[in-house]
This record gives structure tokens, sequence and C-alpha cells, in this order.
């Protein structure tokens, strides 16, 4: 990685020298808009909607269109006199409890690599921030512009994540919430069970991008000019739910049956699903305990994979079930977002 800023977090008196990486990268698919006889790239022409006559680029300006829709033309002079701020310092305002950070307050995130001459004091502050479990709250100037953001630790490292601006997060005022009737008792228990059948730890190598991955197989076949294999289609939706209790209790059974248990009893009321909501959970196997070195993880992870095995298979047998893929699939995460145009 290339550093892509450098300069120091400031703490009191004490100041620590980082470089600045970005942490993350899209590997979202795009496409380019071509012409479909010869596979050329469409270009376009800066045009005026007022004459109709094409800008050269020395001649176009920024214009800031104000809600009654009236264009006010500003040049370089104007956006001189605008405050910019180009410190190198990532200056920390105060140091605040985890959990008061909003997630969706949270935009982009950097890694922050220390200066040689800046080790001990990096260390000291990222200890100090994960045994307090506290996040600095910060604010740089990235790109002239002074922004505010959080300082918080992600194993080994210190991260910068900018903060979006109040006014920037939406308000959520949907009148139909209010409207919505409360669950009946024998629903909610229901849907406990079901989140304590599906309960388990999040493991990112679960999920994988098969659009990107069909769209790279699609590429290849077109230019080796194989036969291209169409993917099977998704299962329609089953639309509006009308008997919410049923749906729950279909869906807790078919979650134990594909992981080769026996399926859940029916409940009647309230209080037959409790008591299969605490079954569940005296059923549900104990949670991993996390390991400060990686090789013990990785011996009890492949002794519970090993446990885990011996018990599915003995239950697989004594179980009647439908004919099943020989490997299980792995879940999908589809992206929510649209195909690019370039």
């Amino acid at each position: 990685m290339r550093a892509m800023w450098k300069g120091a977090v400031s703490f009191g008196l004490v100041s620590v020298p980082v470089k600045l990486y970005s942490a993350t990268e899209s590997h979202d698919i795009s496409f380019r808009q071509v012409h479909a006889k010869d596979g050329g790239r469409i270009k376009y022409q800066r045009v005026c909607s007022i004459d109709g006559e094409e800008v050269a680029y020395a001649d176009i300006a920024k214009g800031y269109e104000t809600d009654d829709g009236e264009m006010v033309i500003l040049d370089d002079s104007d956006l001189a006199e605008l405050p910019a701020h180009s410190s190198r310092e990532i200056s920390v305002e105060k140091f605040v409890p985890t959990d008061q950070i909003d997630p969706m307050m949270l935009e982009k995130s950097y890694y922050l690599e220390p200066e040689k001459s800046g080790l001990k004091p990096y260390a000291l502050l990222r200890d100090a921030l994960r045994e307090s479990d506290r996040v600095a709250v910060v604010t740089v100037a990235l790109r002239t512009r002074t922004t505010p953001a959080v300082l918080r630790v992600r194993d080994d490292v210190l991260v910068l994540q900018t903060l979006m601006w109040p006014d920037e997060i939406r308000n959520p005022d949907f009148g139909s919430l209010r409207d919505v009737e409360p669950p009946k008792p024998q629903e909610l228990k229901m849907a406990q069970l079901l989140l304590e059948t599906l309960a388990g730890d999040y493991d990112p190598a679960e999920f994988e991008d098969d659009y990107a991955e069909a769209v790279q197989t699609l590429v290849q076949a077109k230019l080796e000019g194989g036969e291209v294999k169409q993917t099977k289609e998704a299962a329609p939706s089953a639309g509006e739910v009308v008997d919410l209790l049923a749906a729950l209790q279909k869906s807790v059974s078919a979650a134990k049956t594909a992981r080769g248990e026996e399926p859940t009893a029916v409940a009647d009321d309230a209080d037959e699903a409790d008591e299969a909501v605490d079954d569940a959970v005296d059923e549900a196997p104990p949670k991993k305990k996390a390991s400060s070195k990686s090789g013990t993880k990785k011996a009890d992870k492949s002794a519970d994979k090993k446990s885990v095995a011996k018990s599915t298979s003995a239950k697989k047998t004594s179980a009647k079930k439908p004919a099943a893929k020989e490997q299980p699939a792995k879940k999908t995460a589809k992206k929510a977002t649209a195909r690019k145009s370039a």
C-alpha cells in the first residue's frame, strides 16, 4: 500500500507521527458504455445547455445551484476566499465510550501506521484505547477540508474513520410504523426461537460476491469462445405473509432440517413457545472463547469442526431428508448496487 497522507496524532503534549492508508477498496463490477456494433467506447461532449455549443475545458467554471434554480458562478478568486485547512495534525478532542458512536455516522476508514520515531507513543495510545473501551473523537484536514473522525483499535492497528455530519443522516419518518399492531405473544416467542436456531458467530469468509464471480466467468467464456451456462433463477418471493406465526414455525423447522436436526414441534400457545425457546438455548452449542494465540484458535476450530461433523453425520443418518447437493453451497451476499455505467 502507498501512504496517501502523512501527519501526526496529537493528544495533550504527546505527538505520534503517522502515515495514512486507505483501509478499504471497492471490488464492485462496472461496465463501460460501448457501441454494440463494434465495441467502441461512447464519448461525451461538454455542451452548453443554453447555446448548444461545445465548451472547452478551460472555459468551464464551478456553479452552485440554489433551491429555486438560480445558478451562482464561482471563479478561482471566489474559491480562494473560502476557509481551507492544510494542517497535518489529527487533533484529539475527547475520548468517549465506544457505544456512543452510532455506526450510521461512520463513513470512510483509514489505517494509521506509526513512523519509527512514534512506535512507543503509538502503542501507548492503542493499548489505552483498548483497555478503556473508548474511542478518540478527532478532527483532521483531508483534501483541504476539516472533518470529524474517530480513532479506534482494530487488531493491533489504529484506524481512523471519518464521520458524517449530523445533518447528513436522514430522519426515517415512516408513518406506517406508528400504525402497526404489536406482535402476538406466540409470534414473539416463535421469533425468538428462530433467532436462537439461527444464532452463531459472524465469519466474513462464509459470504461471497456471486455476482462478481458470475461476471468474470461470463467474460472469460466469451473470450475463449465457449458456451455460457445460465445460472439458476432465484426462488420467487412468497409475497405477503398472512399467518406470521405459521411462517416463523416453518422457518425454524426448515433451519433445523438444513442443519440435520429434528424439526421443532409446532407450539400452540405462548407457554409452549417459551419452553421451546428455552430448549433451543440449552441445546445451542457453547460460543467459542477468543484466544490470544492464533495456533490455539486453529486447533480449537479444527477440533470443533471434527466434533460437529461427527454429530451432524449421526443425525443425518437417522433423519429422513430430501436429496441435497453433494457439497453445501456457501451463503451469498447479493449486492444491492445497480450495474454501473462508465
